[in-house]
């Protein structure tokens, strides 16, 4: 599979550059250690688009998102099959005691996805975490936790073994390696750890994110748009897989979770909540209304950028100067693709 997507042809740079906008919005939460989230938003004619690959990705990787922001401002993406999409809260790696204040803000959320393996924290943490998140849900609530590929397979068994009785959905990305969740797959069914696997960088960070499959080395796949390269490829990508998919964000602005809803809204099953709420965790956005969750699921259907929001946010000219460079190295990773919209 090709490192870039079929999509619209990709624009001159001047065209991405002249309608830049850069914002800085504050996190509610520290979330993945990020504190201060920045995106870049261009617009064209389909729309608007967001480009915001965490700042320490080179532009081999960070390309690939600037390749689903031109498919979001140029081209189309795939008829829906439906109309609302079911989200799932986000719980960052906070104290037990912070879990009901920010399930709070993930209206009629009854799936939960936890953050554990957390550097400097222990799995006595996580297991506090996880089971104060069962309290506020209630045994019919769901759960799944995400390591980021933070254990090896045995802190992993390990981790799973004392974190099942509080009824697991599945855990994403327990371990780095593709071999490792192959691993640990038959290390859970050997112990009797009813506990499934999520593949996540697995997919999106991979060179060959089918592989994943190919091993057996996952039950479910995680699939976020920007990092695939735009709705399109992403949905190629589920299909080539085989397996049971959740869309997920990457700290997105409404109008990068707008993208995400558009995937999760052409997939032909969509068995588990998506991981789409997440504006939630920011202190700002760039549109009004924000992309939240209500009753638990969010509307299908793209969003508009607000000047006023635009403006409020905008990243200081220093950073605006990085993200124009940044957009720059990327769009000369992209000039050769001209394939139909």
């Amino acid at each position: 599979m090709s490192d870039h997507p079929a999509g619209p042809d990709v624009p001159p740079l001047g065209d991405l550059l002249a309608d830049l906008r850069v914002v800085s919005i504050p996190m509610r939460v520290r979330f993945r250690g990020v504190e201060l989230r920045e995106a870049a938003l261009l617009r064209g004619p389909s729309g608007w688009g967001e480009f915001s690959p965490f700042l320490e990705y080179q532009p081999p990787e960070a390309s690939r998102w600037l390749a689903a922001a031109v498919e979001a401002a140029y081209g189309a993406w795939p008829d829906p099959l439906r109309e609302r999409v079911p989200v799932n809260a986000t719980v960052p790696a906070v104290a037990a005691d912070r879990v009901g204040e920010v399930l709070a803000r993930f209206d009629g959320a009854t799936t939960a996805k936890v953050k554990v393996a957390e550097r400097g924290q222990s799995v006595q943490d996580d297991v506090d975490r996880v089971a104060a998140v069962r309290d506020a849900l209630g045994r019919a609530g769901r759960i799944r936790v995400d390591a980021n590929g933070g254990w090896t397979v045995e802190e992993a068994t390990e981790a799973l073994r004392r974190l099942a009785p509080h009824g697991l959905e599945y855990a994403e990305q327990p371990c780095a390696t593709v071999e490792e969740l192959r691993e640990l797959r038959l290390v859970l069914a050997r112990n009797g750890i009813d506990v499934l696997v999520a593949a996540d960088e697995s997919i999106r960070k991979a060179e060959d994110p089918i592989r994943v499959a190919r091993l057996e080395a996952a039950d479910l796949v995680v699939v976020k748009v920007a990092p695939l390269g735009g709705v399109r490829r992403a949905l190629a990508v589920v299909e080539a897989c085989g397996l049971p998919a959740v869309v997920s964000s990457a700290l997105d602005t409404s109008v990068g979770m707008s993208a995400g809803v558009a995937l999760a809204a052409a997939l032909p099953d969509l068995p588990y909540a998506c991981g789409l709420g997440t504006v939630a965790l920011l202190d700002g956005d760039v549109t009004a209304p924000s992309l939240l969750p209500a009753g638990g699921a969010l509307p299908v259907g793209r969003v508009e950028a607000d000047d006023a929001l635009l403006d409020r946010w905008a990243a200081p000219a220093d950073r605006i100067a990085w993200w124009r460079e940044r957009v720059t190295a990327c769009h000369a990773l992209l000039g050769g693709a001209t394939v139909d919209p």
